[in-house]
């Protein structure tokens, strides 16, 4: 009894601190009393249970995540969900281990992250069932919108009408208040007047006045998101992405990004979900400079994952000016993630190509360049807001596909090429490969898409019809065919291989402006693998002396299956094409 009398202590203990640590101010004066031990009941831990062990990897060299919208397929007289379960049932081929359905509640506005129900499955889609089967087959991904919800939602027409629940949920600020530091990523209106039971309120929406941001300043607003965490892990969920969790916690006169309260909120959801399901995972997605988002990884104790966001403006810049040298620094500064945490790379998504996450890595004059570049290829420009009043480009919207049609020169006859390189890059990165279903069909840019929906980024929220999908997959001639062949295929190598686990060691390779290339080692040390890509329109030829090949091992390409036996060869390496050269003593998987 005295050993679990410790124990209880110990889990209620960390809670604790967790919750005096966010109200540290309790600046709404509200009681706080047994907050601790409430949280611990919604989520039905027993606070007896024996801690997590610490620092382990949920995850291996085997896993990838596709992304998508519950409605990227439709099928008619089906409900979407049970069409995409379907096709990637079909024809994933056990390559894809996770699913990230992007938001799938009932919503207002923007494509679903304007959240009406926290508790509901929109029926457009499908009901909880659906979302179970998948997440049966597959481990699940959802969106847990926390910064803000929808303003038709029951909550806020409560905040209205002085009612609960809703009732002292939203931020409100006066117009008065200094204001001039905060950081948006929109241009609209920061506060937003409204009447209300208790007279005029100013509400806080960083995105849109459809969208208001939540108080968690008041304790009921983060016990009823842990009860949607409990409901959400009831329902199969496994990975919880932190939708714009950096913007949670606002504070007059300051920025109102990444306060400490806002990471210490990160660390208590940490703490509750390593505890309530070991394995499941919390992604921080934080749209902000490089240096700023690495601080979501803490010690090891808040995001198991944080989203890469630097790498895809780095990438496509990369290969749109045929020159990796920024792409090198980036990768040579970026610290090794610490066993039990891991980089989210992804080089697309259902957003566009954040150019906040390139300040400080791209010159305010090669920004420009490529966003020119981008505008030859069919893209958009969404803003934000200075303090000045000016605006600044926020991201670029546009199709990956289309985005590498071309070069600074203009389109060329090598999309498909280096669409591929892009992926071959990506998947040989430390770090869990998430890919955007449109990235792995090779969508096009959806210009009726976006006149439809009146915003630039559904220019990549294309909806496919099953059949027209079946039918351009099923001809090999189509460029969704061999795209989508192409990057599983090299999800198929990469999965065999322990030097591509996501904590294996990676080392930056030196090799000219032309050829972007690392090196992989197994934790074990027994494989190597040197990913080599050609980021060029030209061939190049590549001196296997130059990347320290051990002369005593035999190696492979094992995308080409070319065999290599000498340090002493040199070998062509084409336009955009990928190597990954791997000992074959080390390597695992059959080619």
């Amino acid at each position: 009894m005295q050993q679990r009398d410790s124990d209880q202590a110990h889990l209620l203990d960390r809670v604790q601190h967790h919750v005096d640590l966010i109200y540290r101010t309790n600046p709404l004066s509200v009681n706080l009393d047994s907050l601790a031990t409430s949280l611990l009941e919604l989520m039905r831990l027993d606070p007896a249970a024996a801690p997590p062990p610490q620092y382990v990897n949920h995850w291996s060299q085997r896993d990838a995540i596709a992304i998508t919208y519950g409605d990227s397929i439709l099928r008619e007289g089906e409900k979407p969900l049970v069409t995409l379960k379907r096709f990637f049932d079909q024809h994933s081929e056990g390559l894809l281990t996770g699913v990230h359905i992007l938001p799938f509640c009932p919503w207002s506005s923007d494509d679903g992250f304007s959240v009406l129900d926290y508790s509901s499955v929109n029926e457009a889609l499908g009901t909880w069932d659906d979302v179970e089967a998948i997440a049966g087959s597959y481990d699940l991904m959802a969106d847990l919108v926390i910064n803000h919800c929808s303003a038709r939602s029951l909550w806020f027409q409560n905040f209205l009408k002085g009612e609960t629940p809703g009732k002292g949920y939203f931020f409100t600020a006066s117009p008065e208040d200094d204001l001039s530091q905060v950081v948006r990523p929109r241009t609209s209106e920061l506060l937003r007047e409204v009447e209300t039971s208790e007279g005029t309120r100013y509400v806080w929406c960083t995105f849109s006045h459809d969208q208001v941001d939540l108080d968690f300043r008041n304790p009921e607003v983060l016990r009823q998101f842990v009860s949607i965490v409990r409901h959400y892990l009831d329902n199969g969920v496994r990975i919880f992405r932190l939708d714009a969790v950096a913007f949670l916690w606002k504070v007059a006169g300051t920025t109102s990004l990444n306060l400490e309260e806002t990471h210490e909120v990160v660390r208590l959801l940490r703490t509750l979900v390593e505890h309530a399901v070991p394995g499941a995972l919390l992604i921080t997605e934080t749209n902000i400079p490089n240096q700023q988002n690495l601080s979501y990884f803490g010690n090891s104790n808040e995001a198991h994952c944080i989203y890469n966001f630097s790498l895809p403006p780095l990438l496509v810049n990369t290969l749109v000016t045929g020159n990796c040298q920024h792409l090198k620094m980036w990768m040579m500064s970026m610290p090794p993630a610490q066993n039990g945490t891991a980089y989210f790379n992804f080089i697309a998504s259902h957003d566009g190509i954040g150019l906040r996450p390139a300040e400080g890595l791209l010159s305010d004059a090669e920004l420009t360049s490529l966003v020119e570049t981008m505008g030859q290829f069919g893209g958009h420009v969404s803003y934000r807001a200075l303090e000045d009043g000016q605006s600044k480009p926020y991201e670029i919207n546009i199709s990956l596909f289309d985005a590498l049609q071309g070069t600074t020169s203009g389109t060329d006859e090598w999309g498909v090429e280096r669409f591929v390189c892009a992926h071959a890059i990506m998947l040989g990165l430390e770090g869990i490969p998430g890919i955007y279903i449109h990235s792995l069909l090779g969508t096009r840019n959806d210009y009726d898409r976006v006149e439809n929906a009146g915003h630039y980024r559904a220019i990549n929220r294309h909806q496919w019809d099953d059949e027209a999908l079946e039918s351009v997959l099923s001809r090999e001639d189509s460029s969704h065919a061999q795209v989508f062949a192409r990057i599983k295929a090299l999800l198929a190598i990469r999965r065999e291989q322990a030097a591509f686990h996501p904590n294996a060691t990676q080392f930056t390779l030196h090799l000219g402006d032309a050829v972007f290339g690392f090196w992989r080692q197994s934790m074990d040390r027994r494989q190597s693998v040197f990913c080599i890509s050609n980021i060029s329109n030209a061939a190049i030829p590549l001196a296997l002396s130059d990347i320290n090949l051990i002369g005593t091992d035999d190696w492979v390409d094992l995308i080409s299956g070319t065999h290599y036996h000498g340090r002493d060869e040199v070998i062509d390496v084409h336009p955009y094409q990928t190597v990954w050269i791997t000992n074959l003593e080390g390597h695992s998987g059959a080619l």
